[in-house]
């Protein structure tokens, strides 16, 4: 008994010595991986909470996190208002909250006309405190160069200057154009003076003003293999600049920029000190060109500008249309192509060289999906080149085409560089996938008098016939290798044709094709002009279109060994073969022998174990990546 009581009384004192210390206690328990990175790594932007980062900032000061997602305007304010905390950390955590108030906005209801002035101030205020921790706090941000806080801020940045510009863009698409804050002009929202510089950027058309301005980050592709992007600071938008991608009507000149050019956007603040960024209501959006300006001034630091290299290629694709269009085309309905239309990827550039592609038969720019967006995401290549695609219509005959493509190089080379004397109008490569490899070649190559001759064995024309003749149809009849083209690559290319051409099914498919009325036209026009009226045999005039070109039997396809490619052009091959274990000189990709796609002197010939689609393999796309970086080298 005596033994229990004593029992009791150490127990009643051991409760009260717990009581009076709080119970103070540490636990521990074991942390998986995926929970690890989760902890260090999860944010607002990543889980729709605050980081670990933000909510230890927040316990510091005795603040709940839960509670500053339903309060965050007294949240920030009490983290305004203490110094418990380093400026860091400080700055770090009103930018993860001003963020995540910015995004309960967004998500609790669809923002009206009268909470767009606080969704705004959100985003802003956000990326004010990132802009300061970022380059206006005790450390520079080289010293924090491998902390994930960093990393983390950056981001917001990032995401709230995205935010920040579209909700701007689409305040001053709807207002009054006296209103409207561009290039350079100043307006106010709210508390904020906003400010736009588009000094450096020369957007398509001369216009002003997108219809769409696209956050790069809000996109995905099916049919691209790779997302190329810049890492480094700012928000990267696709600006779209026309309603309608392939409207024919629209088409006054031979070429057109790309309608969906990318954009990359700073965003500062007007102070040299922190105290002054942290009091400014002056904002500033630097809007660039990725492509020309690689860095930017951010708080008088050099740092790489963020840019999106692919977005607006495939946004331009997705909405072309083109895999039903080229169909139409290949068989010429009243609603296809006419005549050669030439793409220019990017806003023209005088110090980048181009590169021109040529699609095949029954095709559009859409068969140079990946290979141009390879280019394109190759740092190297995308410093040296721009990418010009030529759209055409592959149920025409290959003279006209020739003649057609080279009017349209010259009218747009002659547009953007008049005086011949840009970087951009010199070295020029082409490469050509199957028909367009023959067009390619055609580009680099001398008819001399090949073809006069080989059509007066078939016609007499007088003197006066022929120099009436020569004038209208010179440009089919007679050409010489283009100028500013000293490098050409030639993919699955039928050089000597393809017996493909003359199968039961592409004869039947042939018998469907209509020409564009501008080859009847211009065709007819040349019949007429010979002495009688019928060819040798008595059979009569027949024009050739684009299955036909492709025939061993062609006349045109077998005067092609007579036109030399011009000793100033180096030329590679790139050949196909669907039966790698065949012998070489009896292999085919299914449509082309390479007995029809080699040629002697080629500087390179590659190849690969694919079907006729090879342009699109990867072994084929780091090829040419390969003939193009040795061609930069050689053109320097």
């Amino acid at each position: 008994m005596k033994h229990s009581l004593g029992l009791a009384t150490r127990c009643a004192a051991l409760l009260l010595i717990l009581a009076i210390t709080g119970c103070a206690g540490v636990k521990v328990a074991s942390v998986s991986t995926q929970d690890y990175i989760a902890q260090r790594r999860g944010d607002v932007l990543t889980t729709g909470k605050l980081s670990a980062a933000a909510s230890e900032a927040l316990a510091v000061l005795g603040l709940d996190a839960d509670k500053c997602r339903a309060s965050a305007l007294n949240c920030t304010s009490a983290l305004r208002g203490s110094d418990g905390l380093d400026t860091e950390r400080q700055l770090s955590t009103l930018s993860e909250v001003w963020l995540l108030h910015a995004v309960e906005l967004e998500r609790q209801r669809s923002v009206a006309a009268t909470d767009r002035d606080e969704l705004l101030d959100a985003y802003l205020q956000s990326a004010r405190y990132a802009y300061a921790y970022l380059f206006h706090s005790p450390r520079p941000p080289a010293e924090r160069a491998f902390e994930d806080r960093q990393t983390q801020v950056r981001d917001y940045y990032n995401y709230a200057v995205q935010q920040s510009v579209t909700r701007l863009y689409e305040h001053y698409r709807d207002a009054p154009k006296a209103d409207a804050a561009r290039g350079g002009e100043s307006g106010r929202i709210g508390d904020w003076n906003i400010h736009f510089l588009m000094d450096e950027v020369r957007l398509p058309g001369g216009k002003t003003t997108p219809y769409e301005l696209i956050p790069a980050s809000t996109l995905t592709f099916s049919g691209l293999r790779s997302m190329y992007r810049r890492d480094g600071f700012g928000a990267e938008l696709v600006a779209v600049m026309a309603r309608s991608v392939n409207d024919k009507d629209t088409f006054e000149q031979p070429y057109s920029e790309t309608p969906f050019p990318a954009l990359s956007v700073i965003l500062s603040f007007k102070g040299r000190t922190l105290a002054q960024i942290l009091e400014t209501h002056d904002a500033a959006f630097t809007v660039s060109d990725p492509y020309r300006r690689y860095y930017v001034s951010l708080g008088g630091i050099s740092v790489p500008l963020a840019a999106n290299f692919t977005s607006g290629y495939g946004l331009w694709l997705a909405r072309s249309g083109f895999a039903t269009q080229a169909l139409r085309n290949a068989i010429g309905t009243s609603d296809g192509l006419a005549e050669p239309h030439i793409y220019l990827l990017q806003p023209y550039d005088p110090d980048r060289r181009i590169i021109v592609m040529l699609h095949g038969l029954a095709s559009s720019p859409e068969a140079w999906i990946n290979t141009a967006n390879e280019v394109l995401g190759d740092e190297v290549l995308r410093r040296g080149y721009q990418i010009w695609q030529v759209y055409y219509p592959t149920n025409a005959p290959l003279p006209y085409n020739n003649a057609e493509i080279r009017k349209a190089l010259r009218r747009t080379l002659e547009h953007f560089d008049p005086m011949g004397t840009a970087r951009a109008s010199r070295d020029m490569v082409v490469i050509g996938h199957s028909m367009g490899g023959i067009l390619s070649r055609l580009m680099v190559s001398s008819s001399g008098n090949v073809l006069w001759k080989a059509l007066q064995e078939y016609r007499t024309f007088t003197p006066e016939e022929m120099a009436e003749a020569e004038a209208e149809f010179g440009d089919m009849m007679r050409f010489e290798p283009f100028h500013g083209i000293t490098r050409a690559i030639f993919i699955a290319t039928p050089h000597r044709g393809t017996e493909f051409a003359e199968h039961r099914l592409a004869r039947w498919a042939s018998n469907l094709i209509t020409l564009p009325a501008t080859v009847l036209r211009k065709f007819a026009r040349m019949s007429q002009r010979a002495e009688g009226g019928e060819m040798p045999g008595g059979e009569p005039y027949y024009i050739p279109n684009g299955v036909d070109s492709l025939s061993p039997k062609d006349p045109f396809i077998q005067l092609l060994p007579q036109m030399p490619i011009s000793s100033n052009v180096t030329f590679h091959s790139i050949v196909a073969t669907d039966k790698p274990d065949a012998p070489l000189e009896q292999s085919t990709d299914g449509f082309v022998t390479y007995q029809s796609a080699h040629l002697d002197g080629a500087a390179s010939e590659a190849v690969i174990p694919y079907t006729h689609s090879v342009q699109e393999a990867p072994e084929a796309i780091l090829e040419i990546r390969r003939v193009l970086r040795e061609h930069l080298g050689a053109a320097k």
